[in-house]
């Protein structure tokens, strides 16, 4: 059997561990990693074309599905949309759909194994078993520490698609996966995780022995820079605390710390299921600066219900911590299929709240896709 795995800009966190996977359990399986649908083409059928897209992708995932099918392709699909819409994305053209987890399931296709919708959600994986990255093919992505989260956040995709119940990638696996980075001169280690701070923990409170140790021994096999709380990860701020940021300096390189704000109001903090308030983002943002960090500070604009107080009282929290040193990053609402609000509706900002936006950017104080994610938001409504 020969697999091509369709590569794209949004796609690459997602694929990496599948090829990982596959490669560890199965390497006699021929793989293909391409960049264009004319690179598909150049490999005849019989084979599978392997894609994992995001809603926003789904118009020109259209368009090569129709004109692979007609030329003999098998078409499977995972990713973001395809746990959200099985169903939708089976309507596109694709023979088979992978919700959820998807390492057990792709072996099990490429063992035989034959359904329409391969059920990741049910059966949830431990991720010690299967591999973040393939150093081998020279495939290399932060690794994944933790899988799942238990805030459900309604806004949020990521509790629908990795479960509620956190799963951490145990600090041996991390470590061995890293030295067979460090063996391909590879020294610099990030992570993906919903929250950098629950590591090791319930995913309701800091765990500070479990990211010490982590840490400490990413470090002892030779790690020679560490990034946690940073991209591509973040912080919720109720996780914030003195004890936490005075452990993790003693090891790691980022000078900045994402802190997951989403709202300067409290009544649409309570509305998007944050769990947590503006006073603990303020108190997040001065422990962070007290302990030599930036916050880079994370904002929704433009939720359905969110009125013109509610954007008030952001702009107040916005002039309030950039007068303490932090920097902002803003977002625009998207109805996210799989979410509580997939069906509220499309973001819209008033004028004045975008001249406010490009004034903040402008000083230096501000960046973000909140345009383009104006255009993708209206997208998604219309899907």
């Amino acid at each position: 059997m020969k697999i091509i795995f369709r590569f794209h800009k949004h796609n690459r966190y997602s694929l990496i561990p599948l090829i990982a996977t596959i490669h560890d359990k199965f390497p006699s399986i021929e793989m293909a990693f391409v960049h264009s649908l004319n690179e598909i083409m150049n490999i005849s059928p019989p084979a599978v074309v392997a894609y994992s897209f995001m809603s926003f992708d789904v118009d020109w995932v259209s368009q090569e599905v129709n004109i692979l099918k007609k030329k003999g392709y098998t078409l499977i699909a995972g990713g973001p949309h395809a746990t959200a819409k099985p169903e939708d994305v089976i309507g596109m053209g694709f023979d088979y759909v992978f919700k959820g987890d998807g390492e057990e399931n792709i072996l099990l296709f490429l063992k035989g194994e034959r359904s329409t919708v391969f059920d990741g959600l049910v059966k949830r994986i431990n991720i010690d078993e299967y591999p973040p990255f393939c150093s081998d093919l020279d495939l290399f992505m932060p690794i994944e520490i933790t899988r799942g989260c238990p805030f459900g956040c309604a806004y949020c995709e990521v509790s629908l698609i990795g479960g509620k119940k956190p799963r951490h990638r145990s600090v041996e696996s991390i470590v061995h996966h890293c030295k067979s980075g460090i063996n391909k001169s590879r020294y610099i280690a990030r992570f993906i995780t919903p929250n950098a701070f629950g590591y090791g923990s319930d995913g309701m409170k800091v765990n500070v022995e479990a990211i010490d140790n982590l840490l400490y021994n990413l470090k002892k096999v030779g790690m020679r820079e560490i990034y946690f709380g940073s991209f591509p990860s973040d912080v919720r701020p109720e996780f914030v605390t003195d004890e936490v940021l005075k452990t993790i300096k003693k090891y790691v390189n980022n000078r900045y710390i994402i802190l997951g704000a989403q709202s300067g109001s409290d009544r649409v903090l309570r509305l998007i299921k944050r769990s947590h308030t503006v006073e603990h983002v303020v108190r997040s943002a001065e422990i962070v600066l007290n302990n030599g960090f930036v916050p880079r500070v994370d904002i929704i604009f433009g939720f359905p219900f969110e009125n013109e107080d509610d954007l008030a009282k952001t702009f107040d929290l916005i002039k309030k911590l950039v007068k303490m040193g932090c920097k902002i990053h803003a977002h625009t609402f998207m109805p996210l299929p799989g979410t509580e609000l997939e069906s509220s509706g499309h973001a819209a900002l008033p004028e004045w709240v975008r001249r406010e936006l490009s004034r903040f950017a402008q000083e230096g104080n501000l960046d973000g896709y909140w345009e383009k994610q104006l255009f993708l938001s209206k997208y998604l409504s219309e899907l």
